[in-house]
């Protein structure tokens, strides 16, 4: 009989048979087989009416939890019970830390074997790895797998506690979480910095001089042996020089007329060296990744998100060319810097090549996972182009295969020069600086030269030479030119920064951080734009509430401690049980405060975001979202903002105008001489329209939203009258004779056959648009309806994997669930396992529109979205013109 090996994935299933022995047969479990309920409807009815059902833990029996198996895994079940009713003996081969221990204890749980069970763990999947593993098997661990539930229980009694009460106070569908929280804290603090940063103005001169024909540019730092101001001695909360600077007496602060009146008196003046400093510098090359330090690298080198590098890594490690790619430790296995140092000695030669092998210790607080450092699996070093790896996963395997091979490489030497150069004299006697680097030996920068959150910033590898100057030299002077500057505001947080955030304050772990992010963005806490991450209002009402009430949880160091003592759990240090109850249903517990906050909590305060320099003006979040408010002639007045405003952006005289567009009201535009009905162009919440008829004396006016392009002063009646004719026919379909429309929705123009909708185009016209460019645009749409390519039939479903063409490309699709293909992944190139693998995090994922997934921290409400939606459908109907 064979013996059945378990593993997570298809992609991981498909590596490790071929490095297995005959009698062997490999099965996914694909991914967890069990789990705490997703929703109402997967509570079992026998537990259906107790008050701790909703949560899924049972807090008055020792916070046991209730665990179930989705329906989407009843099929899998059934070929995993199927293959081992075939197997003398099941081998757990799930992923070595909390996580992989968990999943295979579900397994044993759900399956329950009659045969031997053996945990066969490995780092790599490598024939060397897999056979090792096979023969030095070992028991589950029993630590790894209460730490694991512990830590799902309280990510539980969180999410599914505050939740309710943010539905309640803040807005519907939104969530809380014991990490993600102090996520969206850290983010809404840099964007309050941001709205509270006061410019400061300030000025400086630059010089560009030349020695011997060759040019280099000097910086203006003393005037008469003062030093001139800069942007980091202005105090960002006001603009002015920081306490106890003094202009002309600490620093010289130069305005505009003095910087100009400098430049054009030294720019005639002699120019003398007064002294030159040279430094040798070493720079040693950065550790081995980590999951925190690959995130951060592929956002600022590739660009990807912190859950679009996991997710390559993720096939990069199943398909055998990684290491495990979520670990804590930068160590290196012997075998490991053995081949990293061949591949720089054969690459690079001996000189390139440290003394002796570099060992790294872990800077990571709290760090725990027992695994190597991400690299290159096996003992070859081979290259991306010797593997024959292409787009982002060549990309990303680049990366880790540069910064393995360099970590054991020779310390770069860098030459550093600074020279002081003096022109002018007495109260025009101006001191500048020149500096310049050059690179002696390039050492690990022949491998690998490590990013930097600084765009402005020069490259360590780059050669910044100045011409040779010694001490009485006299450069020429080819023109002095003053600058105008202005203080920034802190840059926003991006996937990178706020990962290196949460990773120095200790807060979560590092191989949660992509999912972390995921779900802030998702939940409409925040924005990606161009790369930074934007709170939202949401976010600062969300927070307002949790640090007004719920302030230990958004804590830093509190949550940092918290990670502490759940490390100390699965250590043996704590019981789990009692440090639950004290954190739950103590005196000061979860459960009290989020029943006091149900009672003492004002919505509406909450709901206010004020800061005196939008005065008079504030937002409020409602149940359907952002609005300003302010009070107009005793009268109070509300417009809703644009999804797309930041808080940080916001001023107030935006906010005015906001205001005004909105008081403006309605614009009559004429009289309809077929109907002899009033035309006039309003505002609603979804954008301008133009009606025709009055609210009051008819029952529904004929209304019609302005296309992309049309500004509500530039309709006049005549073009008004166009947009009431529509539709527009075109003619009849030449298959199926029924009529093509072209009409303007809600999301634009488009042309209509049947049920068959599609948009032009910026460059087609409602107006002119023809038959055939039509027939054009819909057999496109009509073409999306049917798949590029069947991928095959989903090992748990049985449904097939389809590739569909979507508006915003392409993207896999099983039954109801849509995954878009992630950059370097084309139509052609997808595989069966590489879309499961997408499908099943889409479904773990939490939806834009607050649905839970799989594994989400916060409960569905269905029926409250039902009467959200009911409500605002109401409320629309209610404001009349201004629903369009």
């Amino acid at each position: 009989m064979p013996r059945l090996v378990v593993v997570e994935s298809p992609t991981k299933a498909r590596t490790i048979r071929r490095f297995l022995p005959s009698g062997y047969r490999v099965e996914a479990s694909m991914g967890h087989v069990r789990d705490l309920p997703a929703s109402a409807s997967q509570i079992p009815s026998k537990v259906k009416g107790s008050a701790w059902s909703r949560l899924g833990v049972d807090v008055d029996n020792d916070f046991a939890p209730l665990y179930i198996v989705p329906p989407d895994k009843k099929g899998v079940i059934k070929t995993l019970q199927e293959a081992l009713a075939e197997a003398d003996e099941l081998y757990i081969a799930t992923d070595e830390d909390r996580e992989g221990e968990s999943i295979g204890w579900h397994l044993l749980e759900v399956l329950k074997p009659k045969v031997g069970v053996r945990r066969m763990v490995f780092h790599e999947i490598t024939r060397e790895a897999i056979h090792e593993a096979l023969e030095h098997t070992r028991d589950m661990d029993r630590r790894l797998i209460d730490a694991q539930e512990t830590r799902r229980v309280l990510d539980r009694l969180v999410g599914y506690s505050i939740s309710p009460l943010l539905w309640k106070k803040v807005a519907p569908r939104l969530s809380a979480g014991r990490v993600q929280s102090v996520a969206v804290r850290l983010l809404v603090q840099r964007e309050t910095e941001r709205i509270l940063f006061v410019p400061a103005a300030y000025w400086g001169v630059a010089a560009a001089l030349a020695k011997d024909g060759t040019p280099f540019e000097a910086v203006l730092t003393h005037v008469d042996g003062v030093r001139v101001a800069g942007s980091k001695d202005f105090d960002p909360d006001t603009g002015r020089l920081k306490t106890g600077l003094r202009a002309g007496h600490e620093v010289a602060l130069l305005d505009e007329v003095r910087a100009r009146h400098l430049a054009g008196t030294l720019a005639s003046a002699p120019w003398t060296v007064v002294d030159v400093e040279a430094k040798e510098n070493r720079r040693s090359p950065a550790p081995p990744f980590i999951t925190s330090t690959l995130q951060q690298e592929a956002s600022r080198k590739l660009r990807l998100s912190a859950r679009e590098t996991m997710r390559v890594a993720q096939r990069l490690y199943e398909q055998g060319y990684i290491t495990y790619m979520r670990t804590d430790s930068t160590t290196l296995s012997n075998e490991a810097i053995r081949a990293a140092r061949a591949a720089v000695e054969e690459r690079y030669g001996a000189e390139y090549l440290y003394g002796k092998p570099r060992e790294y210790s872990s800077s990571v607080r709290n760090a725990q996972e027992a695994h190597e450092a991400i690299r290159p699996a096996g003992t070859a070093m081979r290259t991306r182009d010797e593997i024959g790896l292409t787009g982002i996963e060549g990309a990303l395997y680049d990366l880790i295969w540069k910064r393995t091979v360099a970590s054991q490489m020779a310390d770069a030497r860098l030459r550093s020069v600074v020279a002081r150069i003096e022109a002018g004299v007495g109260a025009d006697r101006g001191t500048f600086r020149a500096s310049g680097r050059t690179v002696e030996f390039p050492g690990f920068f022949r491998a690998y030269v490590e990013g930097t959150d600084d765009p402005e910033a020069a490259l360590e590898d780059r050669d910044q030479p100045l011409p040779p100057l010694s001490e009485g030299d006299r450069p020429s002077c080819r023109s002095v030119d003053a600058k105008g500057h202005e203080t920034k505001p802190p840059a926003r947080l991006t996937d990178a920064t706020l990962i290196q955030v949460l990773e120095r304050e200790g807060i979560g772990r590092p191989s949660t951080y992509a999912s972390i992010i995921d779900t802030i963005v998702d939940r409409g806490y925040v924005r990606r734009v161009s790369g930074q991450l934007v709170p939202t209002f949401t976010a600062f009402a969300t927070n307002k509430l949790l640090e007004g009430h719920f302030s230990r949880l958004v804590d830093v160091g509190f949550t940092a401690s918290m990670e502490q003592q759940l490390d100390d759990i699965a250590e043996g240090r704590i019981d789990a049980i009692p440090y639950l109850r004290d954190f739950y249903t103590g005196p000061d517990g979860l459960a009290a405060r989020v029943e006091q906050g149900l009672d003492t909590i004002d919505a509406r305060a909450v709901s206010e975001i004020a800061f005196e320099k939008w005065a008079p003006y504030v937002v409020r979040v409602g149940r359907y979202g952002p609005y300003v408010e302010t009070t107009v002639d005793g009268a109070r007045r509300v417009t809703s903002l644009p999804d797309d405003l930041a808080p940080g952006d916001c001023t107030a005289e935006g906010l005015a105008e906001l205001v005004g567009a909105q008081e403006a009201g309605d614009r009559f535009l004429g009289i309809d001489p077929a109907t002899e009905q009033p035309v006039q162009v309003c505002r609603g919440p979804f954008g301008y329209y133009v009606q025709l008829g009055d609210d009051d004396t008819v029952a529904k006016p004929r209304r019609v939203s302005l296309p992309k392009g049309l500004t509500p002063d530039s309709v006049d009646l005549d073009r008004a009258l166009e947009l009431l004719a529509l539709p527009r026919l075109l003619g009849q379909h030449p298959d199926s004779g029924t009529d093509i429309l072209a009409n303007v929705g809600r999301y634009g123009p488009y042309v209509q056959h049947g049920s068959t909708f599609a948009s032009l185009t910026a460059g087609d016209d409602v107006f002119s648009v023809d038959l055939d460019r039509a027939l054009e645009l819909l057999a496109k749409k009509e073409n999306r309806n049917k798949p590029l390519r069947v991928l095959g039939n989903h090992p748990g479903t049985g449904e097939a994997v389809e590739v569909f063409e979507g508006r915003y490309g392409p993207y896999v699709k099983l039954g109801r669930t849509n995954a878009s293909l992630p950059k370097g992944e084309t139509v052609e190139s997808v595989t069966l396992a590489v879309a499961i693998e997408l499908l099943a995090a889409r479904e773990a994922a939490p939806a834009k529109g607050g649905k839970s997934g799989r594994r989400g921290g916060s409960p569905k409400s269905a029926s409250g979205a039902k009467k959200g939606a009911a409500a605002k459908k109401s409320a629309s109907a209610k404001k009349g013109r201004k629903g369009a």
